[in-house]
């Protein structure tokens, strides 16, 4: 699809924003296509964040403008933007009901009565909470509560709705659900959603868009399926679900050398020799016996996952992931077999070695650092 200018109704450009010493956005440029959920993922720290103060108004860079529908808006008021935010934390009203926390923005908006009930009303139902409108907002769920955040921010008609990780203090199931529920929001009302995660499942299934954010860049920006099977380089790569990357040299096009054997492969346009990054996604490798496979090793690690299991392999001292819903014990002796679409070139960057070995891979360890 090709995307005209008059499309964008957000465009941040050249932004540079710092706190002390420390820079946070440098030369930032980002376009958001209007009438898309396009979400800004990353660890903590990235400056995701910082852009959705930015659209909002919270915060002004040293640097750069930011334009709305084309019009600059870098010194517009927060107040005078038609965009709201969800933030983690609701801040919904307790004192108030629900529909009196839906129709706040209303009445200050000076909206007639008839107005303000057939616009909360639409708003209810739009949630799923029609017959909570009476309910006081410390008597809900989470994730009702969370609904309800949501019906008030868009009962004004922002053009924009910004949300700061909002789902941070549900539960598991919850957040599905809720995942659910606002693309459906999404799709029903046409606004345009900036979504802020560190969460790459919420990312995948929400977004039309994906923005992969690392120290204060865009690593890439792209569809879920883009990002995820065409990721640019070893970061991406790496936040995005699980990868082995390993390091390669191509021979020539749709031929790389890795793990001490050659392989087709379904990329061109390296230089002869040049080392390259392999990415290989867990979930593709087969296991065979080992007489059956290019590559074989020793298992060092199982856990079961429900769905599969998750086998690190030892191959040659770099270890391996797999995921496979066969089972085999520690020591096992395995086979890995590969087909061409199985294996994916990348140039090599500054995160090149530096990940994709499962030497230390264990949850708690990869949930620290924000996986």
């Amino acid at each position: 699809m090709v995307v005209l200018l008059e499309d964008f109704i957000i465009s941040l450009k050249d932004i540079t924003v710092r706190f002390g010493k420390s820079v946070i956005l440098e030369n930032f440029n980002l376009d958001i296509v209007c009438g898309k959920f396009i979400t800004l993922l990353g660890p903590s720290g990235c400056g995701k964040t910082t852009v959705l103060r930015l659209i909002g108004g919270f915060q002004k860079p040293q640097k750069g403008d930011i334009f709305f529908e084309k019009e600059k808006i870098t010194d517009l008021p927060a107040c005078n933007r038609k965009v709201n935010t969800v933030f983690q934390k609701y801040a919904l009203f307790p004192n108030f009901n629900v529909y009196e926390n839906i129709a706040f923005g209303l009445k200050v908006a000076k909206k007639s009565e008839k107005e303000v009930k057939e616009r909360v009303n639409e708003m209810l139902e739009i949630v799923g909470l029609a017959s909570f409108a009476n309910y006081g907002v410390n008597s809900l769920s989470g994730g009702q509560q969370q609904r309800v955040a949501v019906a008030r921010a868009l009962a004004n008609s922002p053009k924009v709705l910004l949300l700061d990780e909002p789902f941070a203090a549900l539960d598991l199931r919850l957040r599905k659900d809720m995942q659910s529920e606002l693309k459906k929001i999404q799709t029903q009302t046409g606004i345009t959603f900036v979504f802020v995660t560190h969460d790459q499942e919420e990312a995948l299934s929400m977004s039309d868009t994906v923005a992969v954010m690392e120290k204060g860049k865009i690593q890439q920006i792209g569809t879920p399926l883009e990002i995820y099977n065409e990721p640019k380089n070893a970061f991406v790569a790496d936040f995005i679900g699980e990868s082995n990357i390993i390091d390669g040299i191509m021979i020539s096009d749709y031929i790389v050398k890795f793990a001490e054997n050659t392989f087709e492969c379904l990329d061109k346009g390296f230089a002869s020799g040049e080392h390259v990054d392999v990415v290989i996604r867990p979930e593709d490798i087969k296991l065979v016996s080992p007489e059956k496979g290019k590559i074989s090793g020793v298992v060092t690690s199982v856990t079961f996952k429900g769905v599969h299991n998750e086998i690190i392999t030892d191959i040659n001292g770099f270890k391996w992931m797999i995921q496979s819903t066969e089972y085999r014990s520690i020591g096992d002796i395995v086979g890995l077999s590969l087909v061409p679409d199985d294996i994916h070139i990348m140039e090599k960057s500054i995160y090149s070695s530096t990940i994709g070995d499962y030497s230390a891979f264990s949850d708690e360890f990869y949930g620290m650092l924000g996986r």
